[in-house]
């Protein structure tokens, strides 16, 4: 295994000074290194992927220096369009390293949303003409890999890539993590929610851990699944599926839970919401200030006005709670709205040991809600 410290040295050595992306379970470690010992003119955790390749175009610009893009494989969908028309060497030929978290790699047990994502991910970088490599574990091998890869970006002018398996680095010994004396965690605020939706509700819960402690939520209070959209992948893409459901089926109360590094990924999206007087829309944002599924590697959510955005882009309601109560009088007050509705619930940033997984498929999570809502 690699020593994250380590091998962050080696990226130096080679070169590398600008490091931007968006975190990965598989890459925590590193991750976790970068954001301790870099400074923030020299690393940036990026709202998507494609815009941590836009950053890093710019800061080998002005500084003719090698940077590096962190992904998990399923943002590569983000990544395409600017790598192929921006960083190829047959457009601007900006060299950089892309080091990939391999989710799904075949052969190796995951979660259904990353197995064709994992068998198809190096033919997608075949046919990008992106050099690859598979990192070693060996910590001299994986030096060389490196070196090799940083010397061949300048060469080409353009991205190599570095794919990461499971277990490469080793934990690495940050310092210790700040406290927070918000009341929910953001399990707590899921339950609360929960239990005062209407029977008709349905719920679209964004990718990671909140859909993780939604399936259990209703497991224990035995609630069924069958309200509930899992939206196991596609990280920031929960909020529109609510729309485009809420658009579709105007007699119910949709209700979107949210992540704050979801919603920032695609901001846009929230503007589309607004504009769409969508009065049976309820968006929920869980902000918890990180990327709590993949390492707790901070984003920018606890330092910007979210309800200042939303009722810039067109919500007619938009306020911040903290406390279970002020949650419960946020959603019934959306109630009597006439257009969409965001509700900014602060919450912790832990997630609960043992949390498991939902057991059911994606395809069985969508053929249960879609007769739940012809039933009613």
């Amino acid at each position: 295994m690699l020593d994250p410290f380590s091998y962050l040295t080696t990226l130096k050595d080679c070169g590398v000074t600008f490091f931007s992306g968006v975190p990965d379970s598989l890459l925590k470690e590193i991750c976790a290194c970068i954001t301790e010992t870099t400074g923030p003119d020299n690393h940036v955790i990026a709202a998507n992927e494609g815009a941590a390749v836009g950053l890093s175009i710019g800061h080998y610009v002005g500084t003719g220096n090698l940077p590096l893009v962190y992904l998990q494989n399923s943002g590569l969908g983000n990544l395409v369009n600017p790598l192929l028309s921006l960083a190829s060497s047959e457009v601007y030929g900006v060299p950089m390293l892309l080091m990939i978290g391999w989710r799904g790699e075949p052969n190796h047990e995951d979660e259904p949303q990353h197995v064709h994502q994992g068998r198809v991910m190096l033919p997608m970088l075949e046919a990008m003409d992106v050099p690859t490599v598979v990192l070693s574990q060996d910590p001299i091998e994986a030096a060389q890999q490196t070196k090799a890869a940083a010397k061949q970006a300048h060469e080409i002018k353009g991205p190599v890539a570095l794919v990461v398996r499971k277990g490469t680095f080793e934990k690495f010994k940050g310092g210790p993590q700040a406290s927070s004396d918000l009341q929910m965690s953001r399990e707590d605020a899921i339950k609360t929610a929960v239990s005062v939706l209407e029977e008709s509700a349905v719920v679209i819960c964004t990718t990671g851990m909140a859909s993780r402690e939604l399936f259990e939520s209703r497991a224990y209070a035995n609630d069924g699944h069958h309200r509930d959209f899992l939206t196991v992948g596609g990280m920031g893409h929960a909020n529109q599926i609510a729309l485009g459901l809420a658009l579709a089926r105007p007699d119910r109360s949709i209700y979107c839970f949210d992540g704050d590094g979801a919603a920032l990924m695609h901001m846009g999206s929230m503007a589309i919401i607004g504009q769409s007087g969508c009065a049976n829309l309820f968006h929920i944002i869980l902000n918890n200030g990180v990327h709590g599924s993949v390492g707790g590697q901070p984003t920018i959510g606890l330092s910007i006005d979210i309800p200042a955005l939303a009722l810039a882009c067109g919500y007619v309601s938009s306020e911040t709670v903290r406390s279970p109560k002020a949650l419960i009088n946020s959603i019934s007050n959306g109630r009597t709205k006439s257009g969409p509705t965001l509700i900014e619930v602060r919450v912790r940033p832990e997630n609960r040991t043992g949390i498991g997984r939902p057991t059911t498929k994606p395809v069985d999570n969508k053929t249960a809600l879609m007769k739940f809502i012809r039933r009613i």
